[in-house]
């Protein structure tokens, strides 16, 4: 990316992501209601439309290079989010969160969600810059990320951690949610409600969430901006896609495995990286291009995969997406 240009590009940029949150939050205040499919969609759709229309605009002003890296790293942010869902999913469930509440849960996920991974990308490209033997570390990250995926597929993701755990121990809480209230007082003591530990819940798998997403992207790109981009427009629009994908996310029983296909062939990438630089050019160079077919072919097989196997066996669903279901029918029950 032109240096010249770089400045306008950040500002513009952060300008935009900072005024969809803003609609986001806004949307979601006006009041606490129900989110149906129709709202879902509408509000899915337009965020996939802001992120693709960036990306053609990247394209059309900074060139093939930067645009193939964009979209590359946007699929792969994206389709690490959806996975991101289940652990969403297990934590609302878990804590039994109002369905009203639900739209603030995400928001405030979302917000620091973006925090995180700006200070994320901020050190990794600090660090990549300085140590070139860094892209060896998160290669091997990913791979052992990719091992773990595949290896605990089948089973569900645990929405607590241990500073949750710390929090309901050393914290007093309520046993009702008090609205949109995180602390209230009872006879002059200060009490949290569900809702605080829900959002620590929350904070705390955006951490591990951040882990992982930010040397896959940087296995696509080394441009700060690019990386900063991608994730921002991977993020936004996750509280749409959390009420829209509920009647997906139990038929996608091989995302986990295709995701851990996709971790493991970056990570391989990353230290290729580091041996065609810095050891010997007979390590061939993975173009981004191959990267981004590479990408979507294997989320197009996990996709038809996954239809086809739950279509053969409908009983079979992946493990959050029962849990989701399990929680709506209770919502439903309770309305």
């Amino acid at each position: 990316m032109a240096e010249s240009s770089s400045l306008a590009w950040w500002a513009g940029t952060v300008g935009l992501v900072i005024g969809l949150l803003v609609l986001d939050f806004v949307v979601a205040a006006r009041r606490p209601h129900h989110v149906g499919m129709k709202e879902a969609s509408i509000w899915s759709v337009f965020y996939i439309v802001v992120a693709i229309v960036f990306g053609l605009v990247l394209l059309s002003a900074q060139g093939g290079q930067a645009g193939t890296e964009y979209f590359a790293g946007y699929i792969v942010e994206k389709s690490l989010s959806v996975d991101n869902l289940f652990v969403f999913l297990i934590i609302m469930s878990k804590f039994s969160v109002p369905d009203v509440l639900q739209q603030r849960v995400l928001l405030f996920g979302i917000a620091a969600a973006l925090v995180l991974r700006a200070i994320f990308i901020v050190v990794g490209a600090t660090v990549l810059a300085l140590f070139s033997w860094m892209f060896v570390i998160f290669g091997l990250f990913l791979i052992y990320t990719a091992i773990q995926l595949a290896r605990h597929r089948n089973e569900d993701p645990d929405g607590d951690n241990p500073i949750v755990r710390w929090v309901q121990k050393v914290f007093p809480a309520t046993e009702d949610y008090q609205g949109t209230r995180l602390m209230i007082k009872v006879d002059g003591k200060r009490l949290v409600t569900p809702l605080f530990i829900v959002f620590i819940a929350i904070a705390g798998t955006d951490l591990l969430f951040a882990l992982d997403s930010i040397p896959a992207v940087f296995g696509i790109t080394r441009d700060p901006f690019i990386v900063f981009a991608t994730n921002a427009f991977a993020l936004l629009g996750l509280r749409a896609l959390y009420f829209l994908i509920h009647g997906l996310l139990d038929k996608l029983v091989y995302l986990s495995l295709g995701l851990s296909v996709i971790l493991g062939f970056i990570g391989i990438k990353l230290i290729m990286t580091f041996l065609h630089e810095d050891v010997t050019e007979a390590v061939p160079h993975v173009p981004t291009a191959i990267s981004l077919t590479f990408i979507i072919t294997v989320l197009i097989i996990t996709t038809v995969a996954s239809l086809w196997r739950t279509r053969n066996h409908p009983d079979e669903k992946a493990h959050a997406g029962r849990v989701f279901g399990d929680a709506l029918e209770q919502g439903d029950d309770e309305r």
